[in-house]
């Protein structure tokens, strides 16, 4: 089986998806615990109580999904995030914060974490994160995404957005509307709703985003929208 994949060849059962938990609480990291194995198809192979000590660990123990909390002593979710990709790891970043209005969050994302969530989110929240995030999917917490990106992307230091950009001249106008859509953290139901389109069409657009972007998922999607400034209409 592929470190990268939880599941394992045809006809064969599904292996569990692998979570490996980083946060300097004990009990944190305990209720996590709890509730991730109450799961068949979840198990928690480690736990690190700092950045650092998650990086090391995960040198040696394969895992699909690393749940990362983001403010840490020694070395903090972001710098831990960021060494892990550099190391090559092909474990999944989901980001875990108190604050829905974070820079820790936005950095994170920008280090290539595959999403994040609020510590406050319903069990069944978390369980559907790990479970998307482990097929390849990204994971914004829907309450907060526009709220953090229109808060904490016009305070962080560098030039300001601008749509000169050139990759968005690359795109159709109807790519850019579905684009505005995934920046407004809608799902593909969503998008498809109120651009009066069916949801394959709707994938259809975000593949072709993610490749003409250079994308590697819907955070990186939402990341170059509001970096050029463009920004939701609603």
């Amino acid at each position: 089986m592929s470190a990268s994949s939880p599941t394992s060849g045809s006809g064969a059962a599904a292996e569990p998806i692998r979570v490996f938990l980083v946060d300097d609480q004990a009990l944190v990291r305990s209720g996590f615990r709890m509730l991730i194995e109450a799961e068949d198809d979840l198990v928690v192979v480690g736990e690190a109580s700092d950045g650092r000590e998650a990086v090391d660990r995960l040198r040696t123990t394969v895992a699909d999904v690393v749940l990362m909390d983001v403010r840490m002593p020694v070395l903090d979710g972001v710098e831990a995030t960021r060494q892990l990709l550099a190391e090559h790891n092909p474990a999944r970043v989901v980001v875990l914060t108190t604050f829905d209005l974070d820079e820790y969050v936005f950095a994170a994302l920008k280090a290539g974490a595959s999403g994040f969530l609020l510590k406050d989110a319903r069990p069944d929240e978390l369980l559907s994160a790990v479970r998307d995030v482990a097929a390849g999917d990204a994971v914004m917490a829907p309450s907060a995404t526009r709220r953090l990106l229109d808060h904490v992307v016009p305070n962080l230091p560098g030039q300001p957005p601008s749509q000169d950009d050139h990759r968005l001249d690359e795109l159709t106008a109807r790519e850019v509307e579905v684009l505005r859509e995934i920046a407004a953290g809608a799902t593909n139901t969503e998008i498809g709703s109120r651009l009066y389109m069916a949801e394959g069409t709707v994938k259809t657009h975000v593949g072709r985003l993610l490749s003409k972007l250079g994308a590697r998922d819907r955070v990186g999607l939402v990341l170059f929208a509001f970096e050029v400034g463009l920004r939701p209409d609603h």
